[in-house]
């Protein structure tokens, strides 16, 4: 047999994925009865934006209307009532991309809603939630522990050349996984908040004081809540302040608002308040990048790809993506390749890391094991180029990120893993000159843990023994 003949008896095997080139759609929101009239200008604008933000069931009520059955409202209240520990806030853009392409009936339309993988942490409902386990038993409000490493209030001291600096406890958008939630949005009926009790001025001012002091911080993340709800003034103000500290070479702001909001970044006011920090940032030889937060490629859309364009014509060194791994809304490689040709390829923005969804109460249905995140990363290698090829990462409690595979040990059997470092965080440092905790804190064993319903049986009865309760006859892992 020849070759030609060679070749079509055995055809070259298909790749384990596929990569075509799929342009950006902003989806139609005259198709929701509510926005039947609303103007491409409205869309466009901000302001407008912000104030039909979904805060509430009646609100969506006024916007999807019959298209959503009685019974996906009912899941929704009880949800809010029973689990969420942060309130509704979804703008209309997000809003918008969720079953974009659903029929119209109520049961069709309801069932393409409820499987949206946007909807799944922009709007949960109570039966998103595991039965037996919607909280892990070693979960925290402060799941990072964050607010222990304050310097001064809002300013964590975690890594020895880095800080985060929260400017403000709100967003223009609310995901159901915030690892801020016991910070961030207004009280739920399972959270009373914590509460940022400076005046702005007087926070930021104690802020840029410490970093005067500490010249060992080159690195600032400027965050919240998102900047998006700081006003531009007062932003710009602190990052020119930033701006003067020599020992400062790297600023990052935090804005889910890229990809929530567009509007927000597109606003003439602020690109130009971003053109004149870029510009002081480029004098200084220091880095500016704005970081944004989008989990599925359903988000990426033509606006948010020219918010990133316009920040990055505004000199901006790079806009990257922060998302979260997040079971049945990015977990297979489909789902995170897409999002990342759609990011890198349309959208002009960076894949950078996709965090383990942190151990916070009732983040049990979001959260992925360790074991399935590895196999995660080790099947998008290849496809992307290395420099946009995301890292999945473990954030740590105590400790901080660590790459997936940087564990130490792990049980699979009970799903801890083990971790280590080579820092002292801030009160590690703090406590070295008295106490053993800073003198031990390179060789301590920092500990992870796996959603419980991934476990195997023998798994599931050992950490049921623990909390105090039965353990589910649950046949298998959700």
């Amino acid at each position: 047999m020849d070759d030609q003949h060679a070749a079509a008896a055995h055809p070259a095997p298909a790749q384990p994925y596929q990569y075509v080139r799929t342009p950006l759609v902003e989806p139609d929101w005259r198709r929701l009865p509510g926005w039947r009239d609303v103007t491409e200008a409205q869309w466009r604008d901000a302001q407008w934006q912000r104030a039909h933000c979904v805060k509430n069931t009646r609100q969506l009520r006024a916007v999807a209307g019959d298209l959503l059955t009685p019974g996906f409202y009912a899941q929704l209240e009880a949800d809010q009532e029973q689990f969420a520990t942060m309130p509704l806030l979804v703008p209309p853009q997000l809003l918008n991309t969720m079953a974009a392409h659903a029929p119209t009936t109520p049961e069709a339309f309801t069932a393409a809603f409820l499987a949206d993988p946007v909807r799944r942490y922009m709007l949960p409902v109570h039966a998103d939630r595991l039965p037996h386990w919607p909280s892990h038993p070693k979960a925290e409000r402060d799941s990072l522990h964050e607010a222990e490493m304050w310097v001064v209030e809002g300013l964590t001291h975690r890594y020895p050349t880095k800080v985060l600096a929260e400017l403000v406890a709100t967003c223009p958008q609310y995901c159901g996984h915030c690892t801020r939630m016991d910070l961030v949005g207004t009280s739920t009926p399972q959270v009373a908040k914590t509460r940022l009790t400076l005046r702005p001025e007087h926070r930021q001012e104690q802020m840029l004081d410490y970093l005067k002091r500490t010249p060992t911080v080159r690195d600032v993340v400027v965050s919240g809540g998102d900047l998006a709800n700081v006003p531009w003034p007062q932003l710009e103000t602190f990052l020119r302040r930033l701006l003067e500290l020599e020992s400062v070479r790297d600023i990052r702001l935090a804005s889910k608002a890229v990809v929530g909001l567009p509007q927000h970044w597109l606003q003439p006011q602020v690109l130009e308040g971003v053109h004149r920090v870029a510009a002081l940032a480029a004098g200084r030889a220091v880095n500016l990048a704005v970081h944004t937060h989008a989990n599925h490629v359903r988000s990426v859309t033509p606006l948010v790809a020219e918010a990133a364009r316009a920040l990055l014509d505004a000199g901006v060194r790079d806009v990257r993506n922060q998302g979260v791994l997040m079971r049945r809304v990015n977990d297979t490689p489909e789902d995170l390749l897409d999002l990342c040709f759609a990011l890198q390829g349309e959208a002009n923005i960076l894949p950078y890391y996709f965090y383990l969804c942190d151990m916070i109460p009732n983040a049990e249905h979001w959260r992925t094991s360790l074991h399935q995140a590895q196999r995660l990363q080790e099947a998008i290698m290849g496809y992307l180029p290395g420099y946009a090829t995301p890292r999945l990462v473990c954030d740590v409690p105590r400790l901080g990120k660590r790459w997936v595979h940087q564990v130490v040990a792990y049980d699979r059997e009970r799903g801890i893993s083990y971790w280590t470092k080579n820092y002292r965080t801030g009160p590690e440092v703090r406590a070295s000159g008295d106490a053993p905790a800073g003198h031990d804190a390179l060789d301590r064993l920092h500990p992870y843990y796996d959603p419980v319903d991934t476990l195997p049986e023998a798994g599931r009865r050992w950490w049921a023994e623990r909390a105090g309760h039965p353990a589910p006859q649950e046949g298998a892992a959700r």
